[in-house]
């Protein structure tokens, strides 16, 4: 079985629990992150230790907040004594319409999407380094286009993009980090209608929605079967672009 640890962010759900079931069913010690979806990474975790006894470990944080950003980041070194893996999947999604924007929603978007990631990195680098780890950031197609009445949002993941690549440089020889930029994968828990699903597969090449196991699957290749790239964001949008 793998020894290493992984430490996933926004993990309760979704994108995240899916990625956690994967790596987990591959052998890694992980480590679930929530904001507030307690119930949901506390059974996610009690499921996966009753599969393979103190191999989960769910972790509160805000990611807006350096303080917690920190305690999240010692906690998880002190539970396995270092990481392998950190895969910066947390983000918030709403709208923000220009002329309504406030200093608020600027903060929690770039927060939860941005911040937080670059500073969960900053801290958990030496213990990667130590390990030969990886960095794997959650980015979005959005960061490319932009996505209408979704401005911060859109800046958000398009520094998480250029995050990716500064990081490579900054961290290599001994890290290596990269991007996954999903398409349709899940329908947001509030955003699109009907009509609004349809366009967007639409343009889509493979004319159908994807799954959170591919976004797992790149997850995992990125991780353990692509030793030579580094500073790379892979589109998994059903052929979208």
């Amino acid at each position: 079985m793998n020894s290493k640890t992984v430490l996933i962010t926004g993990a309760a759900k979704r994108i995240g629990a899916e990625c956690v079931r994967h790596f987990h069913a591959q052998g890694y010690q992980v480590v679930i992150h929530y904001k507030r979806s307690k119930a949901e990474a506390e059974a996610l975790q009690m499921h996966l230790n009753q599969q393979r006894p103190d191999s989960a470990l769910c972790l509160q944080a805000d990611l807006s907040d350096i303080q917690e950003v920190q305690s999240l980041a010692q906690k998880t070194l002190a539970w396995q004594g270092g990481v392998d893996l950190l895969i910066n999947n947390a983000s918030s999604f709403y709208p923000s319409k220009i002329g309504n924007i406030t200093e608020q929603v600027w903060d929690e978007l770039m927060g939860s999407n941005l911040k937080g990631a670059f500073f969960l990195a900053q801290a958990l680098a030496p213990s990667l380094k130590s390990r030969q780890g990886s960095i794997i950031n959650l980015v979005d197609i959005y960061a490319d286009t932009g996505l209408k009445d979704h401005p911060v949002y859109s800046i958000a993941k398009a520094g998480v993009k250029m995050m990716t690549k500064v990081l490579a440089r900054e961290l290599a020889p001994q890290v290596r980090v990269n991007g996954i930029s999903p398409g349709a994968i899940l329908w947001p828990e509030q955003g699109e209608q009907s009509d609004q699903q349809k366009a967007i597969l639409a343009k889509t090449s493979l004319q159908r929605i994807g799954s959170p196991q591919d976004i797992a699957a790149c997850a995992w290749y990125l991780a353990e079967l692509a030793p030579y790239s580094s500073g790379q964001t892979i589109r998994v949008d059903g052929g979208r672009a």
